[in-house]
């Protein structure tokens, strides 16, 4: 029996505080972006808004400028590095948890999520003293190995949840038809996790392209990442370019939201058939 008409306006009138509170979450969510789009596409020598005039002049200010391109290599390669890394290190991590029996088993997971607990600034005071005494700040193999460090609860979060939908006598099968355990997680069980890799992976190249706080400590000179050289900028110059940087690290942020989304829907209809 279909409801009536009154149900339903009973229904959404009963939610109505619920729409409202999702409409004013997202509104205050997606303001800031609202705000910098336009300020990026200023004419102002100086960072306002709203703007009073449209220019692409900031876009080829960015472009034109040396240190602006060199410190988005610099953030864009730790990036990369970071996600192989993290991605790499936090499968394996992921797939030890799962299928460890040890008593302490709690304790381990717990000492691994601790970047995500711990203050990043505790974190990257820490990180600076034990770089400076390896030489490792200024560098991007002490960025690509911090950034690690941050990303891998991520990576192990998203890997494990993949491999509590695998089933693993199948790889347990594969073992027992004569494969090795490295064989069989190739073959077998990295297929069907693949799509939770890809959103793990994501989720560590975001980690490492954001991060602020740990790179303005260890991170300087030719390896200044790009949120390094955006806080200096904004400290000197308030110069238009910052909002260009920002919408381009929006722009990209989505297309590797839907990248996720799209892994996850994937890895949600591979469980369901």
């Amino acid at each position: 029996m279909n409801p009536s008409l009154s149900q339903l306006v009973g229904t959404f009138l009963r939610r109505a505080w619920l729409y409202v509170l999702v409409a004013v979450t997202m509104i205050f969510l997606v303001t800031p972006t609202l705000i910098v789009l336009p300020m990026s596409l200023s004419d102002a020598r100086y960072l306002s808004f709203p703007p009073k005039s449209f220019s692409l002049q900031p876009f080829l200010n960015y472009f034109a400028s040396l240190e602006w391109r060199t410190a988005t290599g610099i953030s864009l390669v730790t990036a990369f590095l970071t996600m192989v890394l993290a991605t790499t290190l936090g499968t394996a991590a992921a797939y030890a948890l799962h299928n460890s029996q040890q008593r302490y088993l709690g304790v381990l997971r717990g000492l691994i999520m601790a970047p995500m607990i711990v203050p990043t600034i505790f974190t990257a005071i820490g990180l600076f003293f034990i770089y400076a005494r390896l030489g490792l700040n200024n560098s991007i193999p002490g960025l690509v190995l911090a950034h690690t460090l941050l990303a891998l609860p991520y990576v192990i979060i998203n890997v494990g949840a993949g491999l509590k939908s695998y089933d693993m006598t199948q790889e347990h099968a594969a073992c027992i038809l004569g494969a090795t355990r490295l064989r069989a997680f190739f073959d077998i069980t990295l297929p069907q996790i693949r799509f939770s890799i890809i959103t793990a992976a994501m989720f560590a190249f975001a980690v490492s392209l954001d991060e602020a706080v740990v790179s303005i400590f260890i991170s300087g000179g030719d390896s200044a990442t790009l949120t390094k050289r955006m806080f200096s900028s904004l400290r000197s110059e308030i110069d238009p370019v910052i909002a260009v940087v920002a919408t381009l690290m929006t722009l990209l942020s989505i297309v590797m939201l839907v990248v996720s989304l799209v892994a996850q829907r994937r890895n949600r209809r591979r469980g369901a058939a």
